[in-house]
Formats: structure tokens, C-alpha cells, sequence
């Protein structure tokens, strides 16, 4: 994607197959999109570890997911912080899906998550809490931007279960 042109102007990339793309996750793993062919992926983009949004975020989807294994979908949290923090938070949260880990923003910019937001007054570039939905087929079906953690998680739980 060219990150010169406006989002706006930018072609949609819902309904269209997701290139496939390896990224460093916890539990010493490779995520590969190729390897979840069959499955739905949900894909969540968040600022960072060990604060409070994403803390609730990820304790939601901890408790969704048997629910989500059910719906045949595999869960990946996103972002820019290191394996090493991810299995800190990981282990803090016992959460029973992987942490992908993009320090260099690959994903972030693949997925188009990257965005000027004010912290304390203050212009910072940070990941905009993002959730993505990737059918069984590898194309990219739904997609959440600007997401408000109460009731997004319950949310994306009720669309993979309609497309099952």
C-alpha cells in the first residue's frame, strides 16, 4: 500500500485476499497467514502492552475465546512492542492465543493502522485500535478502525459467527 496516498483515496481492501505475510509471535513461533487456510483469523491491532485499553481488550478476548475456537477462528493480538513484552503480558493476562510482535511496522502499514493521535495534548504517530476479519479463503471480510474497546469484542464474536 502507498502510504502517500490518503487513506480516502486509497481502494478498499475489503473483499480482497490478504497477501500472505510471516511476523515473529510469542511461544517462539512464526505466524504464517498461509497456515490458517480453513480458518477464520481475527487480526487486532493495539497501541501497547500493559495499558489499560488494551489490557481490557485482550482479558475480552481471553474470556471470548472458547467462543471463538467454536466459531473456527483463531485470534492474534498486534503491536509494535517486543516478543519479550508480549510474553510478559501474555503470561500476566493468561491469555491462550499468541501476541504477534512488529517492532519495524510492517504489519501496521500492510493493515493501515498507523495514525497521528493527541496523547496529553501532545500530536504522537501510534497503532489506531484496529480489528480485522479474515475468512477461510485468505480475504479480508470485515474491518474496525478507531475501535472502542466496550462491546467491540462481542461485536466481532456475533460477525464470525454469522459467517460460519
Amino acid at each position: 500500500m502507498d502510504q502517500d496516498i490518503p487513506v480516502e483515496e486509497r481502494p478498499s481492501a475489503l473483499n480482497k485476499i490478504v497477501p500472505d505475510f510471516s511476523a515473529a509471535m510469542t511461544g517462539d513461533q512464526t505466524f504464517q497467514l498461509a497456515d490458517y487456510k480453513g480458518k477464520k483469523v481475527v487480526l487486532y491491532f493495539y497501541p501497547k502492552d500493559n495499558t489499560p485499553g488494551c489490557t481490557t481488550e485482550g482479558i475480552q478476548f481471553r474470556d471470548l475465546h472458547p467462543q471463538f475456537q467454536q466459531a473456527n477462528t483463531e485470534v492474534f493480538g498486534i503491536s509494535r512492542d517486543s516478543i519479550r513484552s508480549h510474553e510478559g503480558f501474555k503470561a500476566k493476562l493468561a491469555l491462550p492465543f499468541e501476541l504477534i510482535s512488529d517492532p519495524d511496522e510492517t504489519l501496521c502499514t500492510m493493515f493501515n493502522v498507523m495514525k497521528m493521535k493527541n496523547m496529553y495534548g501532545k500530536k504522537v504517530r501510534g497503532v489506531e485500535r484496529s480489528t480485522f476479519i479474515i475468512d477461510e479463503s485468505g480475504k479480508l471480510v470485515k474491518e474496525w478502525r478507531g475501535v472502542k474497546v466496550p462491546g467491540h469484542i462481542d461485536e466481532v464474536l456475533e460477525f464470525v459467527k454469522a459467517l460460519a
